[in-house]
Order: structure tokens, then C-alpha cells, then sequence
């Protein structure tokens, strides 16, 4: 049994989703992005993870910008709340992908 959490790390992922039928967006949003926090061992794998539980949630993920873990994006001078950090914590306990926000699109 592997030891968990030894070499995992959070991952701040944005993800850009279309459409598609059960997605949960509202009726007339165009798609949305979707702030996450993912635990892996890389960057990669926390892409991976993070395309893969959203294509179970009946989303389609279009596009995945990476921010870095809570470590380079402090390095980079970035503002992260507590609640922010709390979350990357929950992602990390878990093991999981936690979709902290999400921000839908509409045409104008």
C-alpha cells in the first residue's frame, strides 16, 4: 500500500467546458470555466484526473490552463485567501479534485 499524500501535491487548474446534455450549466450559458484544485503527483497527473472526473460529471472539458502548486503561486506573488488554502488542503486530505468555482459564458 502506497503511502498517502507522501508525493502528492495541489494543483490550481482552470478549465475551460463546453456544452453538453447533463452538464448542469444554466440553459443559455455557452460553456463556463471552472477554477479547480487537484492533488497528483505532477501537474499532469492532476490534469488527467481533473479532465477525467469532469467528463463523468457530464461536462466537456475544452481547455486546462495550470497555475502551479500553492507553493509557486505564493513564489509568484498570487493573493490566496484562506479559504482558497483550506480547499487545496481538502484536495490534498482527499485525494481528490474539488471545483472551487464556476464562472459561466454567455454570448452578448
Amino acid at each position: 500500500m502506497a503511502k498517502q499524500g507522501s508525493k502528492q501535491k495541489v494543483y490550481t487548474l482552470l478549465v475551460e467546458v463546453g456544452r453538453s446534455d447533463g452538464d448542469g450549466l444554466p440553459k443559455n450559458a455557452t460553456g463556463a470555466a471552472l477554477m479547480c484544485f487537484a492533488s497528483g503527483i505532477d501537474e499532469a497527473e492532476a490534469v488527467r484526473e481533473t479532465v477525467a472526473i469532469l467528463k463523468q460529471a457530464d461536462m466537456a472539458p475544452l481547455d486546462v490552463s495550470g497555475y502551479g502548486t500553492l507553493e509557486e503561486r505564493r513564489a509568484e506573488g498570487h493573493d490566496i485567501s484562506d479559504d482558497e488554502a483550506g480547499l487545496m488542503q481538502r484536495a490534498l486530505d482527499e485525494n481528490s479534485v474539488i471545483v472551487a468555482q464556476v464562472t459561466p459564458f454567455f454570448e452578448d
